[in-house]
């Protein structure tokens, strides 16, 4: 799941409703993290999840978890600004 280019690759567009937009991104595990890497995350959890249903549950559980730290750490973040603010 590389999301390093080479010179002969093409870039496409795609249409995505908002809503499918919306869902890919909650298994964004990181903000520099590209559709494309999301995508190729999904296809790689339906492939395992064809052998092993579970190993497909554990990925999907890791990236919940990661997510989530990632998302308290912005919050904590914007907490923190918002003190610094507020002392000067």
């Amino acid at each position: 799941m590389s999301n390093k280019k080479t010179s002969n690759e093409k870039i496409t567009t795609i249409k995505l409703l908002k809503e499918t937009k919306l869902r890919i991104e909650k298994l964004r595990e990181h903000r520099g993290e590209s559709y494309d890497d999301i995508l190729r995350k999904i296809l790689y959890v339906l492939n395992v999840a064809r052998d092993s249903p579970e190993s497909a549950r554990k990925i999907l559980e890791r990236i919940s978890k990661l997510r989530e730290q990632k998302l308290e750490e912005e919050h904590q973040q914007k907490e923190n600004l918002e003190k610094e603010k507020k002392l000067k």
